[in-house]
């Protein structure tokens, strides 16, 4: 039925009843689409998605669901090792916030959109035509000329996917200089006719490529003879009648300002590029940048749309996300376009109204006109115009631009400006305009350095540098571990003064001064008390850390590896690495090579380090351990910067996905158990990791051919346990085989994709406590107890009958003076919240001074 939806008036109703034009397909499709009409010689109907956010203003939580949802589906689809190579591609200027949203579904793609706006200083890496477009020319202009080199899979994002000519050509042109072996086509409509659906299986033994299509809904448009010419008369006709949207001059507008402090060098969307690094920086900025939206709003707004300009639609949606989230009001989100469409106000018709203004920022094609529509008549009391710094001009500001239009339609006009990104060698000293072949040569770009250390010009590949890395560090020169335990792709800083007061280093870290990899916190010497609860914990879960260990270990020896490398990622892999390694020759008679290398959130793996073991193993036996997983940050770090050194190394081969002992998190799916229970190898610091400090990253101590840094502290050998605990739990190898053989035939034969249901936790604890910073909550025992070492707790959330795994937690807790509140349902034995917005001086929950 086309005339109601849901016992609405469908917003196509008035379309098919003059044109006869059908919309046919999915229970749901009416629901995601509406039609209007359009003045353009090639396409008279258009499409209007109500789930898009560009015409139709809709709550900021539906608009980036649709897309995050979309990019979940592309991740099954891959599989977590393809996923982590991938790269999403959207269309300008409609899907570049559906392509960003995808790519952040997927979770480990960086993002690129197309752009018809061309940067000065930055050569192409392509173009291409959009066939049925009133503006056709679209340029790829990434920062970083090895976005789109790699052989991973290509996710091309458009709104709706109807001939599939625009994507297509897109594939063809892209394939022809990248070859890869597999596309991914994301759409909210697949709305392609029965002529058009056997055309992306022939395209795909073309170019002998694998291309998938996923897609929200799928349907057809049936057109009537002649409706190109009928649309065309209707249009004349009514635009004639009713001079829609003529421009009304006015004063000048007298918008309120804010000063968003967008977190620098994250650029403004995808038109160079943007990486989970970016996206991790922008999710800490986001509730401080609305809080200050907020503040300018007046309390008695009721109706808020959030209006983003042309191509910026992410950065504005996810600020309107955060509104929504904050605000007790009705929050909207939407944004102004080139398309020229006719407005009729009837509720059967998808565009209500329009607001007509100049272009206001030097387009390429000169001065136009352009829209915004269902803004006017919408009863909004706040608009906030979101716009790049690029068009924040004099022609915004015009008695008959945009700010002026809008201030005739709402009673509090706010204004955003969000800086534009500009790559590091776009602005070349000469004023030359680089060619794209050489332009990555010219300097590292930033898109590159914000994630691993990248080719300089000149520099060698890995395998032409790894004679002047020094060998592995090993005991008992460095560490107490056995030499043949362990080898440490570290460098010694133990001569370096390190270590900084918890308050001290809690404050530079959230204020942004510092990153926690730039120094270390004061070791934690236990008390008697908390020393005799250690060695009670080892006692009663010795033989439940043995199984799994043996449970991981049999696991990697029958899937990744019969000679697996073991490569820990310091510091609280290491010990698990050790017993992997310890079971491999007890059980099997292996005498596996085992390595320690840092990994660092936010900066990636030690590529250094890398290079060493590319050049004396082979990458594909490569297994990455930990010891557990939290909400899963570790093994996503992990596979973006595996994709980053491949295309800036050219060594490929290593495998992102990472071994542990617990994972609580649902994040990976090899190992020993998902139950979050106590490993007491969490419980200390160094003196159960071979006396080794946590890994250190800092400009003035690592350079660029040096491995991250770490201490040994030999002052606490009286102190150490660490062979301790290896040995306890080894002697326990023989009575748990048994069990092991059984839990492993299981485990093989089961389904152990990742649900990431611990991120979603920690999103929704985050939101709970009003934290809004996912960086502060860190879930599961073993982080709980970091919490309470090394930062500044604020409370310890602890599942309800959770028993002695907890004691040490307790203890911490108490001696802190940490409030421990009990929650139910909780998916963690227990999750620590580390104290937000922290300054000296701050307080806990209880009102009283956090001390140390």
């Amino acid at each position: 039925m086309q005339g109601t939806v849901n016992n609405v008036v469908w917003s196509g109703t008035w379309v098919a009843q003059r044109l006869g034009v059908e919309l046919e397909g999915d229970e749901k499709l009416h629901d995601l689409l509406g039609l209007a009409l359009r003045r353009n010689p090639k396409r008279a109907h258009l499409l209007v998605s109500n789930v898009l956010g560009k015409h139709v203003p809709q709550s900021p939580a539906v608009v980036y669901g649709q897309g995050f949802e979309l990019g979940e589906r592309v991740r099954e689809l891959l599989g977590a090792d393809e996923a982590g190579r991938a790269v999403v591609l959207g269309y300008a200027e409609t899907a570049t916030g559906l392509g960003h949203s995808v790519a952040d579904g997927v979770g480990l793609a960086p993002y690129l959109h197309s752009t018809r706006r061309s940067v000065p200083g930055v050569a192409q890496a392509g173009g291409f035509e959009e066939s049925h477009s009133h503006a056709t020319s679209h340029l790829l202009l990434p920062e970083d000329p090895a976005l789109l080199a790699g052989d991973g899979p290509l996710v091309l994002v458009d709104d709706e996917f109807s001939t599939g000519n625009t994507v297509l050509n897109t594939i063809r042109a892209l394939h022809g200089r990248y070859p890869r072996e597999r596309y991914v086509i994301v759409a909210l409509v697949d709305m392609r006719s029965t002529a058009d659906q056997g055309r992306l299986d022939e395209f795909a033994r073309e170019i002998d490529a694998r291309v998938d299509l996923v897609t929200a809904a799928s349907g057809t448009v049936r057109l009537p003879e002649g409706v190109l010419q009928k649309g065309q008369e209707l249009v004349a006709a009514y635009e004639s009648a009713q001079q829609q949207g003529v421009r009304a001059a006015g004063a000048a507008a007298a918008a309120t300002r804010v000063e968003l402090h967008w977190p620098q060098d994250v650029p403004d969307g995808g038109r160079h590029g943007f990486t989970p690094a970016h996206r991790e920086r922008l999710e800490h900025a986001l509730p401080a940048m609305a809080e200050r939206i907020a503040a300018a709003l007046s309390a008695d707004a009721r109706r808020v749309l959030v209006l983003g300009f042309e191509e910026l639609m992410y950065a504005p949606l996810r600020l309107a996300g955060e509104l929504e989230r904050t605000l007790e009001a009705d929050v909207r989100y939407s944004t102004t376009t080139r398309s020229p469409v006719l407005a009729v106000d009837d509720p059967g018709y998808a565009i209500r109204s329009r607001i007509v203004f100049p272009a206001h920022d030097a387009p390429d094609d000169g001065p136009g006109e352009r829209y915004a529509y269902n803004v006017a008549g919408a009863g909004f009391d706040a608009v906030v115009a979101v716009v790049d710094s690029a068009a924040d001009t004099p022609e915004l500001h015009a008695p008959d631009g945009l700010l002026a239009q809008l201030a005739a339609h709402a009673p509090h006009v706010v204004l955003a400006v969000v800086p534009s990104y500009v790559p590091s060698y776009a602005a070349a000293p000469d004023g030359s305009v680089p060619s794209y072949a050489t332009a990555h040569d010219r300097s590292v770009p930033s898109y590159a350095a914000a994630h691993v250390p990248s080719r300089a010009p000149g520099r060698p590949r890995a395998t032409e540098r790894h004679s002047m890395l020094p060998e592995p560090l090993r005991g008992p020169a460095f560490s107490s571990y056995a030499p043949d335990e362990v080898g440490w792709l570290l460098q010694d800083l133990s001569d370096a003064r390190l270590e900084a007061p918890t308050e001290e280093r809690e404050e530079a870290i959230q204020s942004g001064g510092a990153h926690y990899a730039e120094s270390l916190p004061v070791e934690y010497q236990p008390s008697p008390a908390y020393q005799e609860l250690f060695h009670a914990a080892l006692e009663a879960s010795a033989a439940r850390i043995a199984q799994a260990v043996g449970v991981v270990t049999e696991t990697v020896l029958a899937e990744r590896s019969p000679r697996p490398v073991l490569v820990s990622l310091a510091r609280a892999g290491t010990p698990v690495g050790v017993l992997m390694r310890r079971w491999a020759q007890h059980r099997h008679g292996l005498d596996l090579h085992h390595y320690a290398v840092s990994i660092v959130r936010g900066r990636g793996i030690d590529a250094n380090a890398l290079r060493w073991l590319a050049a004396h193993h082979d990458p594909a036996d490569v297994v990455f351990v930990d010891g557990w997983t939290g909400k899963g940050a570790i093994t996503r770090e992990l596979a973006q910067a595996l994709v980053e050194f491949e295309k800036a190394e050219g060594v490929s081969g290593f495998d992102p996905e990472i071994a542990v002992l617990a994972d609580p998190g649902s994040c990976v799916r090899t190992y020993g158990t998902r139950e979050d229970f106590l490993i007491p190898s969490a419980c200390l610091n160094s003196t159960v990791s071979g006396l080794i400090s946590r890994t250190v990253l800092r400009a003035d101590l690592v350079g660029a051919d040096d491995y991250h840094g770490a201490k040994f502290y030999r002052e606490l050998a009286d102190a150490d346990v660490s062979g301790a605990f290896l040995d306890a739990v080894a002697a326990r190898f023989d009575e748990v085989a048994d069990a092991v053989e059984s839990q492993v035939k299981e485990l093989l034969s089961a389904d152990r994709a990742p649900t990431w249901e611990g991120w979603a936790a920690v999103e929704r604890i985050s939101e709970e406590y009003g934290i809004h910073d996912v960086n502060l909550v860190k879930p599961g025992v073993g982080e709980t107890t970091r919490v309470l070492l090394r930062r500044v707790p604020w409370k310890i959330l602890a599942h309800r009958g959770a028993g002695s795994d907890l004691d040490h937690v307790r203890l911490l807790a108490e001696q802190r003076g940490v409030p421990v509140e009990e929650v139910p349902e909780l998916p963690y034995s227990c999750v620590g919240l580390i104290h937000p917005k922290y300054t000296r001086g701050a307080t806990g929950a209880d009102g009283k001074a956090v001390s140390n």
